[in-house]
């Protein structure tokens, strides 16, 4: 028997076989572990889904201060490491902090305590930057100049790629969970049919990057990716839990998914081109229109994402570095994980503000609600006779 074995379409060495089979077996095995903690997580609520991306997030900004810190030998920067993670709690400040003020105005308002903190959220937020901005001037050093503000903008840009984007995370469930789970699964499943594919198949190099990407794992995953995302919106857009946006509860100050849904998450029915109805052989298929959607987030989970994979890859071959860490056994660090999730979730924040989201009833009545009273009777009296002008009300209503 010769020493090779064709494995993929290229030799592979008998001595290296069982070694691969072993990190494929570590690699399956954490990722159901990943998958299943996935869906725990799903199951005990927004709650705890915000707090599991807060902390990814604190995780994946240590990852990439601490390789800045490595590779630039930061040792003897004052206060270097104290910034960064000061800059990232007023970055957090600030987002999370518009958050509660856009979605659950109303509750606030009842808040006494926390109506201060509202009304000048902005101004404290950067008042606070501000402190930091001046810290950092204080604590430059002649013989660091260039490193520390090497470093400045190493933190900034970090900031930028992790805080941000995951925020947009936190946007997109309060949406409705449905754009918060099909997003990340459907990248989860991109990677792994990729995965599969080139493991069986691969052959054919995909990019100088990522050497062991290949054509073959980046087609397969394309086409497992759609077969994913359509089941997958198929049976979510089916319980309001997953369809409504989350809101709170003012009665018990929970989270709560309850509402009519919208009109992309009730069946309907399409009728194909004449086309494909001699092909198919039958003229209609009842869909959620939401399932439509699917096909657009997989296309680009498939298409797309897959390059913040390899902008990842570019920076660790920048810095001669194989993980962002070694968090978890054969995947590297926690933004390993993530480098493709957070390209995905602006795409669908960017999504659903230019062809999803609509105007809220919910919202806008959050914001009446913590007007004044005679600003709240000056639109009461504007809208009776708008409604009146259209004909909705009758002249002598009201």
């Amino acid at each position: 028997m010769s020493e090779d074995f064709q494995f993929g379409g290229a030799p592979f060495p008998l001595k290296f076989s069982g070694r691969l089979w072993k990190n494929w077996w570590i690699r399956g095995v954490l990722s159901l572990a990943m998958i299943s903690g996935f869906f725990m997580v799903i199951y005990l609520g927004p709650t705890m889904l915000i707090l599991v991306v807060m902390t990814i997030q604190i995780k994946c900004f240590q990852e990439i201060i601490d390789i800045g810190y490595r590779v630039y030998h930061s040792y003897e920067l004052p206060w270097f490491r104290t910034l960064s993670w000061y800059f990232l709690i007023c970055v957090n400040y600030f987002f999370y902090g518009e958050t509660l003020a856009e979605y659950f105005g109303a509750l606030v308002q009842r808040e006494e305590s926390l109506q201060f903190l509202v009304r000048y959220h902005r101004f404290i937020s950067f008042t606070l930057y501000l402190a930091g901005f001046c810290m950092f001037v204080l604590s430059l050093v002649k013989k660091h100049y260039r490193l520390q503000f090497y470093m400045f903008a190493w933190t900034h840009v970090t900031l930028l790629i992790v805080v941000t984007q995951s925020h947009l995370v936190i946007q997109n469930l309060f949406e409705g969970m449905i754009w918060f789970i099909v997003p990340i699964s459907i990248v989860i499943c991109n990677d792994i049919t990729a995965y599969l594919f080139g493991f069986f198949f691969g052959r054919t190099p995909l990019i100088k990057l990522s050497p062991k990407k290949t054509w073959e794992g980046f087609i397969g995953g394309f086409f497992g990716t759609l077969v994913c995302g359509f089941i997958l919106a198929y049976l979510l857009a089916q319980f309001q839990y997953f369809v409504c946006p989350v809101e709170v509860n003012s009665k018990t100050n929970r989270f709560t998914a309850d509402c009519e849904p919208s009109d992309i998450f009730v069946m309907q029915q399409y009728t194909f081109p004449f086309a494909v109805q001699n092909i198919l052989t039958w003229k209609t298929v009842n869909l959620y229109p939401y399932q439509i959607h699917s096909v657009v987030l997989s296309t680009f989970a498939s298409l797309i994402g897959p390059f913040g994979g390899f902008f990842a890859s570019g920076f660790k071959r920048a810095f001669q570095i194989k993980d962002f860490a070694d968090t978890i056994p054969g995947h590297g660090g926690i933004m390993d994980r993530f480098d493709c999730q957070y390209l995905m979730a602006t795409f669908t924040h960017v999504y659903i503000a230019s062809f999803i989201r609509g105007p809220n009833p919910s919202k806008v009545l959050q914001q009446l609600l913590v007007l004044q009273p005679e600003q709240q009777l000056s639109i009461f009296n504007t809208m009776r006779d708008r409604l009146r002008d259209r004909g909705i009300l009758p002249p002598a209503a009201m």
